[in-house]
């Protein structure tokens, strides 16, 4: 019987241990709050901007401070399990959008398999909201799998004009519009539209990322904040002279998405993003009364909605390469 006891314990805690290594993005379930029973997955999964440290913590505050679950999901090594966010072939934990009320985009040219890829499409086209960062103007990129239904959504297509980024998001990759890890980025609010709430509380924004050159954007796009481009990588640096900032480029705007089903989605881009940019109080409000705004519950959003830490937060600088290596979805719980 003690055998059979010691037999039976060790089952049950190895099975523990596989099910946690099994365990492939994460899922923060909310609570009480403005957000209550609402779902917001965020798909990371880009090379340079720490999309996976950045995601977890815009997750933790919106489901602790705010009520929504959030599902996180990342570049996943198959061969290991663990978040390795230049694997471009892997995000697994897509269906999750089937129960999804929001979408939050920070991906960089990704192709994925087409059960993992289909999900993401048929949320796009479901009328409900989407949000992109930073790279997820350029989201896909299918270079080996061109037979693929879903290689026309690549950021080079044709049909339609620069893919998902273009289509959905109003932007494709376009340029470093600064000079990239030498000409940081100060968002400047657009007076036409100082009284979005998406903006409240917003007047500090800066990160040390560059600003990206933008030009598809459409009549009916909102830009609520320009980009200038600052002459270092401080927040008091001053900005550079001369036409790189006139006219300043687009760095937060709205949208409407009209889907194949004929849905329209509101749609919110910044092409800011890194996780490093938020530790800029100004951009994680920005982003937090995003979600709020998108998913109807714009009245919870003051002047000082709530966005500090859940947590210790310690962004890795960005470039290619320096992600931290070994981590798997549960260390960012």
């Amino acid at each position: 019987m003690r055998i059979r006891a010691f037999l039976c314990f060790a089952v049950l805690a190895l099975t523990s241990v596989i099910g946690r290594a099994d365990d492939q993005w994460l899922t923060f379930e909310g609570g009480d709050g403005p957000g209550k029973g609402k779902h917001v997955v965020f798909i990371s999964g880009d090379d340079e901007y720490r999309s996976e440290e950045a995601c977890p913590m815009l997750a933790k505050i919106l489901s602790k401070r705010y009520g929504y679950k959030c599902s996180v999901l990342f570049a996943i090594d198959p061969a290991t399990g663990t978040i390795k966010p230049d694997f471009q072939q892997n995000i697994p934990g897509t269906h999750l959008l089937k129960e999804a009320d929001m979408m939050v985009m920070h991906t960089r040219f990704r192709e994925l398999p087409d059960e993992q890829m289909a999900p993401i499409i048929e949320f796009t086209n479901s009328g409900k909201p989407i949000m992109g960062l930073r790279t997820s103007t350029h989201a896909f990129n299918y270079g080996k799998n061109r037979n693929s239904p879903y290689a026309k959504w690549t950021w080079t297509s044709a049909n339609p004009a620069g893919g998902w980024g273009q289509a959905v998001l109003g932007e494709t990759w376009i340029s470093h519009h600064g000079n990239h890890g030498k000409e940081s980025c100060r968002g400047v609010i657009n007076p036409a539209f100082a009284s979005h709430p998406i903006l409240k509380g917003c007047s500090d924004i800066w990160g040390p990322t560059d600003v990206y050159g933008v030009v598809h954007l459409g009549p009916n796009d909102q830009v609520l904040v320009h980009g200038q481009v600052l002459e270092g990588m401080k927040p008091s640096d001053k900005a550079v002279e001369g036409k790189k900032n006139d006219p300043m480029q687009a760095l937060v705007w709205t949208r409407e998405y009209k889907g194949e089903s004929g849905k329209v989605s509101k749609v919110i881009c910044t092409t800011m993003g890194a996780s490093v940019d938020l530790e800029s109080e100004g951009l994680r409000r920005l982003c937090v009364n995003s979600v709020l705004w998108a998913t109807g519950a714009e009245s919870a959003i003051t002047d000082k909605t709530n966005v500090d830490y859940v947590g210790e937060y310690k962004p890795t600088f960005f470039g290619f390469g320096k992600y931290v290596p070994g981590k798997k979805p549960a260390d960012y719980k």
